[in-house]
Formats: C-alpha cells, structure tokens, sequence
C-alpha cells in the first residue's frame, strides 16, 4: 500500500533540503525519482511553509519509504537534524500523470 511521507522542518529554508539531495545523489541533482539511489518513490514535492521547509512523498509503500530512510537518516543526523521524523499516513489513493 502506497504512503504519504511527510517532513515539516521549522525554521529552514532550501538550504538543508539542497544539501539532502547533494548527498543523496552524490552531486548529481534530483529532477525525476530515478535520481534516487533506492526505488518506489512515486511522488515528491517540497517548498516553504509558513515558518520552516516541507517534504512531501508518496513512496509506494511503507518498505520502500523504509529502505529510503536508511540513506536518508544519517544524512540528516549529519547535517544536525537527528530528532526529525516524517509524518507516515497509508494514501487512499494516487494518482499520477
């Protein structure tokens, strides 16, 4: 079943997202979700929210978002932001172009 991952980052802007995805894609960039080094994410989008940064995914299920999470959580912890946890709810439905 698909997920909806959620980060709600206060009090950032880009800066920590770019350099997310700097490492994550070992400089390359991140403009289609092949970019990523593990599969099954379906969706991504991210911009300012009121106050902070927000990450949205969808990843085709919870495993993969997992799997994901595995590159992802030293990065952040790296980068100072160790105590962050998405929010993961089950998608009742997607859809994509």
């Amino acid at each position: 079943m698909a997920v909806i991952v959620t980060f709600n980052v206060p009090g950032v802007g880009p800066e920590l997202y770019e350099a997310c995805v700097e490492r994550l894609t070992g400089g390359q960039g991140f403009t289609s979700p092949a970019d990523l080094p593990v599969p099954g994410l379906l969706s991504h989008a991210t911009g300012p929210v009121d106050g902070g940064w927000r990450v949205t995914d969808v990843w085709e299920s919870v495993e993969a978002f997992e799997e994901f999470g595995k590159l992802l959580g030293p990065i952040i912890t790296d980068l100072g932001y160790g105590d962050l946890r998405p929010e993961v709810t089950p998608a009742h439905k997607v859809v994509t172009r």
